[in-house]
């Protein structure tokens, strides 16, 4: 699998929201809020995501939660908006790590985020501030707009 390709997500991505997290339980709340971010409307209960936002909740949800495992707290989530794109942004302040595909761990053993992101998403990189480490992963913004204008 390699490495992750190092660079910041596109320059022009504009902030929709923003989530900070310091501990797992507030996870069902990102995956409730990010979704009524994507679609403009509550996830009813049973109800189903579309592919794409389904694909941006479950990263995002994965991301995150190996940024509480693994990093140094707050876990930051950012929802960008570029021309085309959804940009899902999850920041650490654990400069002391690089962030690694963990393909030579036996299944089970955790630590897949990543892999599923790349699976996910167009495209995932990283970057660091002075102060952060921020993964990110893109993903396609029309069906998830057709999703939200058609309910």
């Amino acid at each position: 699998m390699g490495s992750l390709r190092t660079s910041p997500p596109p320059p022009r991505a504009v902030e929709m929201r923003t989530w900070a997290l310091s501990s797992g339980a507030e996870l069902r709340g990102l995956r409730a809020s990010l979704h009524e971010a994507l679609t403009g409307h509550a996830l009813a209960e049973g109800e189903e995501l579309d592919d794409i936002p389904e694909r941006i909740v479950l990263v995002a949800t994965e991301l995150a939660t190996n940024a509480l495992l693994h990093g140094l707290p707050p876990t930051t989530v950012r929802l960008l908006r570029d021309d085309d794109l959804f940009i899902l942004d999850v920041a650490d302040h654990d400069l002391t790590t690089v962030p690694e595909l963990a393909d030579t761990r036996p299944l089970g053993a955790g630590g897949r985020g990543l892999q599923l992101a790349r699976a996910f998403s167009l495209d995932v990189g990283w970057y660091a501030t002075e102060g952060t480490k921020h993964i990110w992963a893109s993903f396609p913004r029309r069906e998830a707009d057709e999703a939200g204008g058609t309910r």
